[in-house]
């Protein structure tokens, strides 16, 4: 006891009152808990709340790492893009969520990720995301980090909100564009529909709102029977922020019924024209070496994630119909 720092018990000293005397147990309440658990042993046996200990007894408390909420799932699938000692990368497909809401809930990519590394799912603060650094709509496909340590989760995290890590996305948008665009509108909580965001361009009602900053940087590829197909890379980080934007601009995304965006054919119920297909990582954050990496001695780690069959379908049958 004495080389743990924990003090040794005191003769005909009861078992549960030692307990938290020696801060094993934070209470009587906890110590008749661990007790009733099994978890306290009197030199090598379990004894009751009641016990009398002796000065020379050895009492262990042995309390199990708590089960992940996050439950592995091998039957989902997972295509990892990227993967280092503290950092991995997956491509996300359409209308998979990225985490659970509940520890019951239908199964996400955090539930596939749970499955085939396991640190993954207890790290971080919130038990249902583990070390998902970022999320994606479940109706947007395209490339998520996910840590694999406690310093990397915070590390990566606060690089993404400086602006260190650069996400590039693909969407289809209603409309013509002919020239890039910047879109700096602040984001807020829609005040009547807790399911949406609002872009409040005026500055009363964005204090009012409490909006905050979003920055949208968007270039078009090309223009195909009324839509644009546009390169799009998001600043800062709001919820729905691209969703938002491009909607408040005039030029909704496809399929994103939920801010006005046109039916593609093709296009399942919830799914919309939106795909994150590339990130710049600085390697001073991650210095693993993936399948889709660039050289290890350049200072940026570039990676891309394939456009999925079901945007390469929508896109091949949009091309198809120009005379």
């Amino acid at each position: 006891m004495a080389d743990s720092g924990i003090p040794p018990p005191s003769d005909a000293e009861r078992l549960d009152v030692y307990l938290v005397r020696s801060g094993l147990a934070g209470s009587r309440r906890h110590a008749r808990a661990l007790l009733a658990a099994g978890v306290v042993r009197v030199n090598g046996r379990r004894c009751r709340k009641g016990r009398s200990l002796a000065a020379d007894d050895a009492v262990d408390v042995t309390v199990p790492a708590p089960t992940p909420l996050l439950k592995p799932d091998p039957s989902l699938p997972l295509e990892i893009l990227y993967i280092g000692p503290e950092l991995l990368v997956v491509n996300k497909p359409g209308l998979l969520p990225c985490h659970p809401l509940r520890a019951d809930d239908r199964p996400t990519l955090m539930n596939a990720v749970a499955a085939h590394y396991p640190l993954a799912a207890r790290i971080g603060r919130n038990p249902l995301e583990g070390g998902l650094v970022h999320r994606l709509d479940n109706g947007t496909s395209g490339a998520v980090m996910v840590a694999l340590s406690d310093p990397a989760l915070a590390r990566i995290r606060a690089a993404l909100k400086n602006g260190r890590i650069v996400r590039r996305y693909l969407a289809m948008v209603k409309g013509a564009i002919n020239r890039p665009l910047q879109l700096d509108a602040p984001i807020a909580h829609h005040p009547r529909n807790r399911r949406k965001m609002v872009a409040a361009k005026d500055p009363q009602t964005a204090a009012k709102l409490k909006a905050r900053p979003a920055f949208t940087a968007l270039s078009p590829i090309r223009t195909v029977d009324g839509f644009t197909l546009v390169e799009v890379t998001p600043r800062t980080g709001n919820r729905h922020q691209i969703r938002v934007h491009l909607a408040q601009a005039g030029f909704p995304i496809a399929g994103d019924e939920l801010y006005g965006g046109p039916m593609l054919q093709g296009l399942a119920p919830g799914r919309f024209f939106l795909h994150l297909k590339e990130l710049h990582i600085p390697r001073a954050l991650e210095t693993g070496i993936g399948p889709n990496s660039a050289d290890d001695r350049h200072p940026i780690l570039h990676l891309w994630a394939p456009l999925p069959a079901d945007l390469a379908a929508c896109l091949d049958a949009v091309d198809r119909r120009i005379p």
